[in-house]
């Protein structure tokens, strides 16, 4: 597996409860355009929500969410917060919203019951996607939860879909083996 920093240090970014994918985090003209390069992308990322949103962020940054976050099977967002380093926690989101985090590499968790009750936008935040640890250094609190399934921390961990289907590949081919 390759070397993933599977705990984020950063400040917190708080988002309420049912923010969709189309319009809560990123804008749908991004969806209609079907636009995959983060270039396009992250200047966009959460335009509709919190206004300047990529010009704040820093790798390390972790945006917590309430419940139904992401609502819809896209991921043109999770391309977006991937390629900027970010981690997401949040209480719920629909399936298909996690597999398509998961499958563009991103750092999330889910199921993480009331954790927009313990921590506010700014505050700094330390969250082990490994193990399950969530700690709010401002507030002094810790919490654990569902961290990243086993068995998709291979997926996360090469970046995703494509990443994990390249390795397969060399695998099949040989063409990862040594000689």
């Amino acid at each position: 597996m390759n070397e993933v920093e599977w705990t984020l240090k950063g400040r917190c970014y708080k988002l309420g409860h049912d923010v969709p994918h189309a319009g809560g985090v990123v804008p749908n003209r991004i969806i209609i355009g079907r636009h995959f390069d983060p270039r396009d992308i992250i200047p966009c990322l959460f335009e509709e929500t919190d206004p300047g949103f990529h010009t704040r962020c820093q790798p390390g940054d972790i945006i917590v969410a309430g419940r139904n976050f992401g609502m819809g099977p896209k991921m043109n967002g999770y391309i977006a917060m991937q390629a900027l380093g970010l981690g997401l926690v949040c209480e719920s989101m629909p399936f298909l919203g996690y597999r398509a985090a998961v499958g563009c590499g991103l750092r999330v968790m889910s199921d993480c019951v009331n954790v927009l009750d313990i921590c506010d936008t700014g505050d700094e935040l330390e969250v082990d996607f490994h193990n399950g640890f969530f700690i709010n250094h401002t507030r002094n609190v810790r919490r654990e939860y569902p961290p990243i399934p086993d068995g998709l921390l291979e997926v996360v961990a090469l970046g995703g879909n494509t990443g994990w289907l390249k390795k397969w590949w060399s695998d099949q081919t040989g063409e990862g083996r040594q000689a």
